[in-house]
């Protein structure tokens, strides 16, 4: 049995099969997107806030201070943040040594004690990490939102110190691009904060600067009419959120029901029991949602977010609360659209050159080798339709360097059957047998086209694993192009051979079959 035509046969009709849907652009089957260069977009290169990430870290120690302290029935007073810091009393000089070792076993802070009274940074070691994750953090936060929003293959990259890259495939509207800047922008900071109940009548008259000395902010209210005022250490934030849906109230209105870890859920129900009759409100991004009275323990670790949302804007808020808030904000530099004339311009220029080098070789190796340069005719075009099918079922990305990996791939791909044909007529010319020199051809040839090939396969990973997107698409496109035609050339093109030897020893005309004049045994 022929197994290496079986195997051959199989892949170019597992190429052709897969490979037509991108080929006639049809509605169903896997398909190739086409990147920002071909297709048209948008192109953004945004800055990361990285010193709004040391407050951000700050209220999370102060959390976990108030916390822990609460937990543990220890007393303390005028918890506050200031800036980069936080400051409190400790009411019970017997607790001092708890206190030590709870904040000891924080990570990264430095602390300064006067007496009872405690003030609590970040080392300076520990600010620069903080910084360095929320821009890591940015990423893929920004690449996990525009995946869930439904973009095909958006790159999201660091740029420079503190910079992200972002580039949108396929965005064409003005309405699509105002909603996937705002999901990349929102901070989706979400916060359960207490309303200070004994000074709540004094919202209207506080300054914000009068309502910090009692460690409290004021926030207004999702509709801009009213006022709260919170205590500005949260009692959680959107950290301990492990997922978030929209839903439907009552009345039809769409609403984000969120659920909290099982962290969250603890903190979440000793605050409710303990605060029976108490309001405690639903913070987003220093807006307040809303601020109901709690009538009972509040259990499971779950709640509601509601605000008038409309569906569009429910589904942004819950795939940016899922996928995390922004530890830093992040503000735009640089935008400019990629028209689709452009792309459309790139894609005839790339296929004519596509086209003219598969060509040239085609022409090429059928006067040079004669019916055995047809047969890497062959394997070629088997090589190009596995390409496009793979690509195609992995939903990958073909941008304009994907496409000059694939016009190079043209030439890489035939390298492996010009070794072999070289092989076998030299054997030819040397007297041996054709069946002789068709297999020993293949055997002599194989060393060194494995060397090559994987030579150059490992350096496509390596593109690939540290390179940004054009790279990334050029690394892609050469390793599949690599493996592809290992298949076809090696394997492929020696079934064909082996299916064909009676008829070319029948023949015995080598000029016909390999290029060559002289005759054989």
């Amino acid at each position: 049995m022929n197994y290496r035509l079986i195997i051959f046969l199989v892949a170019i009709i597992f190429g052709v099969v897969m490979s037509m849907p991108s080929f006639l652009q049809t509605e169903k089957g896997s398909k190739i997107s086409l990147g920002l260069d071909l297709q048209g977009g948008l192109h953004m290169l945004l800055g990361v806030k990285t010193e709004e990430a040391i407050k951000s870290k700050m209220k999370s120690v102060a959390s976990s201070i108030k916390f822990t302290t609460d937990d543990n029935d220890i007393i303390i007073d005028d918890l506050k943040i200031n800036e980069e810091f936080v400051t409190f009393e400790l009411l019970d000089s017997d607790e001092t040594e708890y206190i030590d070792k709870m904040l000891s076993e924080i990570e990264g802070l430095e602390i300064q004690k006067n007496g009872l009274n405690y003030e609590v940074t970040l080392t300076e070691l520990e600010q620069q990490n903080v910084k360095e994750y929320a821009i890591r953090q940015a990423i893929d936060t920004i690449r996990n939102r525009l995946d869930q929003f439904g973009l095909a293959e958006p790159n999201v990259a660091k740029q420079g110190e503190d910079k992200i890259l972002v580039e949108l495939p396929g965005i064409k509207t003005a309405e699509d691009e105002k909603r996937a800047r705002e999901l990349i922008a929102k901070p989706a900071y979400l916060q359960m904060m207490a309303v200070d109940e004994k000074r709540a009548d004094q919202v209207y008259t506080l300054s914000d600067a009068e309502a910090a000395e009692y460690g409290n902010v004021i926030l207004t209210d999702i509709n801009k009419k009213e006022k709260h005022l919170l205590k500005e250490v949260p009692i959680l934030d959107g950290s301990m959120l492990t997922d978030a849906r929209v839903a439907f109230n009552e009345s039809n209105q769409p609403i984000i029901n969120f659920t909290l870890n099982s962290e969250g859920a603890k903190i979440f129900g000793n605050f409710s029991g303990d605060n029976v009759g108490n309001r405690m409100a639903v913070v987003l991004d220093g807006v307040v949602y809303s601020a109901p009275v709690i009538r009972e323990r509040i259990g499971g670790g779950s709640g509601q977010i509601s605000g008038g949302f409309s569906i569009h804007e429910a589904h942004d808020v819950a795939i940016a609360l899922r996928s995390g808030a922004l530890l830093a904000p992040i503000k735009l530099l640089e935008k400019r659209s990629v028209g689709p004339s452009l792309g459309a311009d790139s894609i005839k220029a790339s296929m004519i050159a596509l086209i003219s080098g598969f060509v040239l070789v085609f022409f090429f190796m059928i006067v040079y080798y004669g019916y055995a340069g047809l047969v890497a005719d062959l394997a070629l075009l088997a090589n190009l339709f596995l390409i496009i099918a793979v690509m195609a079922m992995f939903g990958a990305t073909l941008t304009l360097p994907g496409m000059a990996g694939i016009v190079l791939t043209v030439g890489m791909a035939v390298d492996a059957n010009v070794i072999i044909n070289e092989r076998i007529r030299e054997l030819l010319r040397s007297g041996a047998s054709i069946k002789t020199a068709i297999e020993k051809g293949y055997a002599n040839a194989l060393t060194a086209i494995l060397d090559a090939n994987i030579t150059t396969l490992i350096a496509a990973v390596i593109l690939y694993a540290y390179g940004t997107g054009p790279i990334k698409g050029f690394s892609l496109t050469i390793s599949i192009g690599i493996l592809a035609s290992m298949l076809t050339a090696i394997l492929g093109t020696h079934g064909v051979y082996d299916a064909l030897y009676a008829r070319i020893n029948k023949s015995k005309d080598l000029r016909k079959w390999f290029g060559i004049k002289e005759g054989t045994k």
